[in-house]
Formats: structure tokens, C-alpha cells, sequence
């Protein structure tokens, strides 16, 4: 089963850290993830870029809206995401406990949902009124 995993970290604390921690820190990390691609549990994840660089877009009035920066009013932002392979919910809290991202700040674990059949009845109605 796929699970998103999304680690949030405080980028004002994360930059508090010296130069030589936030490295060790990012070294470290890097090779939990290795030791979890050749395991065979990662099927995707990238880290984001800082919450400054975000475009937030939301429905408002019949239409989008733009805005500059984060949608979430808290310290704490989303910095990355994996996407896990796990057998169970558990055996995905065991590979991301032992992640060293938890240390720097809180992950969220979510199942993916399988959208086959959704797609594919979306499909047949979307072909028929095309008819």
C-alpha cells in the first residue's frame, strides 16, 4: 500500500542551527533514505523549497484567487514528502519513526486512495455526454 508522508519542520528554528548541525542533520536523512530506497519502499518524495516561495490558490467569488505564501498560519510548514511503500499503516509508522526528518519536526502519515474506479466512472460519464 502507498502512504504520503509529509514532514513539516519551523524554518525559523531550522535556520537557528548551525551550519555544521542543519548538514549532519541532512546527511543523515539523506541516508535514511537511501537505506529506504533499497528496501524497496520508496516509490517517489522530494523535498520543497522554503514556505516564501509558495503560491497559495483558493476559490473565492466564482473564481481563483492568488496569493503569495503559505495557506497554513503556523511555524510549522511542510518541507518534504515521501511517497512510501508499506505493507500496513504500522509497518509505515515503523519505517518513518525511524526517519531523522521526525527530529527536526512532525510527520503525517496518509494512505493513498486508490482512484481507479473513481477514474474510470468519470470516464464513462464523461464519454457519454460527449455523445
Amino acid at each position: 500500500m502507498k502512504y504520503v508522508c509529509l514532514g513539516y519542520f519551523d524554518e525559523e528554528q531550522w535556520e537557528k542551527r548551525p551550519e555544521s548541525e542543519q548538514n549532519a542533520l541532512m546527511d543523515e536523512a539523506f541516508a535514511y533514505d537511501d537505506v529506504l530506497r533499497e528496501g524497496g519502499h520508496v516509490a517517489g518524495g522530494e523535498g520543497l523549497q522554503s514556505p516564501r516561495n509558495t503560491t497559495t490558490l483558493r476559490w473565492k467569488n466564482g473564481k481563483v484567487s492568488v496569493t503569495d505564501g503559505p495557506f497554513a498560519e503556523t511555524k510549522e510548514q511542510l518541507g518534504g514528502f515521501i511517497l512510501l511503500e508499506a505493507k500496513d499503516l504500522n509497518h509505515a509508522i515503523r519505517l518513518i519513526s525511524e526517519h531523522p526528518g521526525v527530529k527536526i519536526g512532525p510527520f503525517e502519515i496518509r494512505p493513498v486512495e486508490d482512484m481507479t474506479e473513481a477514474l474510470r466512472a468519470s470516464e464513462q460519464r464523461r464519454s457519454s455526454a460527449a455523445s
